[in-house]
């Protein structure tokens, strides 16, 4: 989830300083707009969006002589959060109260739709509101004043701006950014977007009426004239007086097809820079090294040291080529079977560190599921770490059979601090530290995992 509010945000950010450095003042009004609902939508899919690049790791390969038994198994640590369910709880509370206030005024002015006389005019319906009120429209309906509309008090001019925000459909922006603005209410960037969006809106309409009546001067006064009247629906498109200013200076501004074309080709480095930035992610690609070509032979040197390193443990054997069982002390058993069973002991672990590469490559966590020192950590948590604080790492491919709903990744990798090295594995070569070993084997002369408990 944070992972997607950055990405949006920084996103959203970029794109909306773009767009007022240098899109806003120009007179382009219809790439604009769609511009802004352009940069909503991609700011909101860009984290989704991901294309990943290969990169081949080296995976540290264990050979016979290398293996190791370790005691116990890890431990996943799982504790209640009660901050995060806190602040879901905050904001489930605050999106509910703004949902309903949402929709608390699309029925106020449905509402209003039925209850007050509706006019057919052209494409739209004009509802006649008995309250003093600036005309504003909501979808296909523009509300006007009914004493206004009786004594042709109302400019044909103010009929054809509002006429423009039905007929673009201007409506549906505004209830577009409300209901992001519903969900992402602690985000106040999409502040920024509404205003873009409804001067956008008041820019086209202005555009079409000048284009209508050629009469600049009159629009002009007749829009200050209108300024300090009464506020109207926030849902609603209407005659924002507050950014007259801005509106009037629009009128008398033109914008050559060059410059137009300039303007626009200065987003196709900024969208392909946030596109590689974000969709774009380097994936280790773990690739064997090396390969065992010889086997290890037990020499009398080496079933000493086996029987040193197995003394005293229980061993259950599942020997499926004679369909027997056997379960005694390592000590019972016969030369055959210590032989088939166990083919060698490890030898004492050398301190290897990952390499930059590697470690990063490691903090993906759709592919590595990671253990630091026997505890089970989020991929991240690799973060907190140099390729010099990891005194040994080993890790395994896991086949689609043995991956479970909480471990579904390819590899399990675990890493090792130098105290928990020096501590727990630099000499546990010298001695099996687990109470039983279960092996199995089968027809093919392979020895099964062991197994200890």
């Amino acid at each position: 989830m944070s992972d997607f509010l950055i990405k949006s945000t920084i996103t959203l950010f970029v794109l909306l300083a773009v767009y007022y450095l240098f899109l806003e003042k120009e007179k382009i009004h219809v790439f604009n707009r769609f511009y802004l609902l352009f940069s909503l939508v991609f700011s909101m899919v860009i984290p989704f969006i991901t294309i990943e690049v290969i990169q081949e790791i080296a995976q540290p390969t264990v050979n016979p002589g290398n293996i190791q038994i370790l005691q116990g198994s890890a431990v996943i640590l799982e504790e209640t959060n009660y901050l995060a369910i806190g602040l879901w709880s905050l904001y489930g509370l605050v999106t509910l109260v703004l949902a309903f206030r949402f929709f608390s005024n699309i029925s106020k002015i449905s509402s209003k739709m039925k209850s007050n006389t509706p006019i057919d005019y052209k494409n739209a319906k004009l509802i006649l509101v008995p309250e003093k009120t600036l005309p504003h429209t909501f979808l296909n309906a523009i509300f006007i004043n009914e004493t206004e509309y009786n004594n042709r008090e109302i400019e044909a001019e103010l009929y054809t701006h509002e006429l423009t925000h039905v007929t673009q459909k201007h409506t549906l922006d505004i209830l577009f950014i409300e209901l992001l603005k519903t969900v992402f209410w602690f985000n106040p960037i999409f502040i920024f977007y509404k205003k873009a969006i409804q001067l956008n809106h008041e820019f086209l309409a202005d555009e079409n009426v000048v284009t209508s009546y050629n009469n600049v001067p009159f629009y002009q006064s007749l829009l200050l004239s209108k300024t300090n009247a009464n506020p109207t629906f926030y849902l609603a498109s209407n005659l924002n007086y507050l950014i007259t200013k801005k509106r009037l200076l629009m009128m008398t501004k033109t914008t050559s097809n060059s410059k137009s074309i300039a303007k626009k080709i200065i987003l196709i480095p900024v969208l392909s820079g946030l596109f590689f930035l974000f969709c774009f992610k380097t994936i280790a690609q773990v690739k064997n090294t090396a390969q065992v070509t010889t086997k290890t032979k037990l020499t009398a040197t080496n079933d000493s040291r086996k029987d040193e390193y197995y003394a005293g443990v229980r061993v259950v054997i599942h020997d499926l080529v004679k369909n027997k069982k056997i379960d005694t002390k390592y000590e019972d058993l016969s030369e055959e079977y210590k032989k088939k069973a166990f083919l060698y002991v490890p030898t004492a672990l050398e301190k290897k560190s990952p390499t930059i590469q590697e470690l990063e490559g490691f903090k993906n966590s759709k592919k590595y599921a990671i253990w630091i020192d026997g505890v089970h950590q989020n991929n991240k948590s690799l973060n907190n770490f140099k390729p010099t604080d990891i005194a040994f790492f080993q890790g395994s491919s896991v086949s689609k059979n043995a991956r479970s709903k909480k471990f579904p990744q390819a590899f399990q990798y675990n890493f090792y601090t130098h105290n928990y090295f020096d501590k727990n594995l630099k000499n546990s070569h010298k001695k099996f530290s687990g109470e039983k070993v279960e092996v199995t084997l089968s027809n093919n002369k392979n020895v099964r995992p062991i197994r200890t408990k």
